[in-house]
């Protein structure tokens, strides 16, 4: 029996009638692929985030991976364990045949709101955030896995006095290995979309460092590297160097421009190789500005 399969008998209950189960206390995000509540474990009175995935849709989606031992979201969630990634509870199927997640609630904002509203939390502290996602995503490929959806709307402000973030959502992640990595498996937000994936060529994990330099970039700037866009074709243009940073924000520490730069090399070969080395590079830096 492999790892996941003893995580998915282990762990995983079968049939759950979510009525019966949890008690939803209010709807908190709806996505394309699933619903997310606020609600309460019955059996453990625990307030959890409770995740319903879109049957059809998820289908669709594990379609793509027909013949590989994939593991769920909620397997992936399993084996995920440090401070600074969302924690999964349990995970199963529901009587409806739907897959289910509970996970630790977080009610907090996402980084894409507190960006657009030009939160005072970031004033001062975008290194500190920057380096806290640059662990989460760390821990995160260590364990075997490519996120496959960094963006700001994915890093949560867990403890806004504490100023804590977690990585949140892993129902596009797979693991990192050369069969999942194949070309043409077109997933994420074009936004941040590496160019790899958009030339359909081989992916690794330096796709989630190239999407980590693009909200790094926008935590710091309030604006993407390139022209926003919705497709494919937007994504096109992310094979060309990005607009300097310090023309943005002239004042940020010179050292942290250049390692966000180092992560959105077009080209893999050039980019950051890992998030362990991004780590490295901005160690010694304290402050967001020189």
């Amino acid at each position: 029996m492999g790892l996941f399969d003893f995580f998915k008998s282990a762990v995983t209950t079968r049939g759950v009638d979510i009525s019966k189960r949890y008690a939803l206390l209010r709807e908190a995000v709806s996505g394309t692929m699933s619903k997310f509540y606020m609600a309460r474990d019955l059996r453990t009175g625990k307030v959890v985030g409770l995740k319903l995935l879109d049957r059809e849709k998820t289908i669709a989606f594990e379609e793509r991976f027909r013949g590989l031992k994939k593991p769920t979201e909620g397997e992936v969630g399993l084996l995920l364990k440090h401070p600074r990634l969302v924690e999964t509870y349990e995970h199963g199927t529901t009587s409806t045949g739907a897959q289910y997640v509970s996970m630790e609630f977080i009610d907090g904002p996402d980084f894409n709101s507190l960006i657009i509203a030009r939160d005072p939390v970031l004033e001062g502290n975008r290194l500190h955030f920057i380096r806290q996602a640059a662990e989460a995503l760390d821990a995160m490929h260590k364990a075997g896995f490519v996120h496959r959806d960094i963006s700001p709307r994915n890093l949560l402000l867990a403890n806004r006095e504490k100023k804590e973030l977690k990585l949140i959502d892993f129902g596009l992640s797979l693991p990192a290995q050369p069969q999942f990595q194949q070309p043409g498996v077109r997933t994420g937000n074009p936004n941040y979309m590496a160019p790899e994936i958009v030339r359909r060529k081989p992916t690794d994990q330096r796709v989630d460092v190239f999407a980590f330099g693009a909200s790094a970039y926008e935590i710091c700037t309030g604006e993407l590297p390139w022209p926003r866009g919705m497709t494919g074709q937007a994504a096109m243009t992310h094979d060309k160097p990005s607009m300097e940073l310090l023309k943005h924000r002239p004042n940020l520490n010179p050292e942290f421009a250049k390692a966000v730069h180092w992560c959105l090399e077009p080209e893999a070969s050039n980019r950051c190789p890992s998030m362990d080395r991004f780590l490295s590079t901005i160690k010694l830096l304290k402050r967001d500005e020189g």
